[in-house]
């Protein structure tokens, strides 16, 4: 699989998710070597505490796929999944996930917790760091520096 090439279409959607006030967040589901599902956040527009990019890409890509079970599967994920995102992705029995940057705040898959490789779990998946670390970082601490010039806090 070629990490840059799908990495590169995870910031696209972080991107979109910025130009819209939202946690630069985006996330593509690969399979068989090709694109089934793509998301950015959406938890700001939708007030949905759910609406992350990981989770709009399971659900996107599980009905592409006509089925839940996404085995075989790898994810792109701008930052490393969050706990609910990881609980989803150990739920959908993702194959892979390749992450830009850790969440040290949030993070369900080597920040704060190792849910892909629990063993007391049913499934466990591969999660390892992908390429463009800097520049996804770089759109993070922008988008908050942005926000909070926005919100008149320092």
């Amino acid at each position: 699989m070629d990490d840059a090439l799908f990495m590169r279409e995870a910031i696209k959607e972080a991107r979109k998710a910025f130009e819209v006030g939202e946690v630069p967040i985006g996330a593509v589901v690969v399979c068989d070597g090709r694109i089934v599902a793509r998301a950015h956040n959406l938890t700001e527009s939708t007030h949905d505490p759910t609406a992350h990019a990981e989770i709009l890409a399971i659900r996107e890509a599980a009905s592409s796929m006509k089925n839940w079970r996404l085995s075989g599967c790898t994810l792109y994920s701008t930052v490393e999944p969050c706990i609910m995102c990881t609980g989803a992705l150990v739920l959908a029995r993702i194959k892979e996930v390749v992450y830009g940057v850790p969440d040290p705040k949030f993070g369900g898959s080597v920040s704060l917790y190792s849910i892909p490789t629990d063993v007391r779990l049913n499934h466990n998946f591969v999660v390892r760091k992908g390429p463009f670390g800097d520049e996804i970082a770089q759109m993070m601490r922008d988008f908050f520096r942005l926000l909070r010039e926005k919100n008149g806090s320092k």
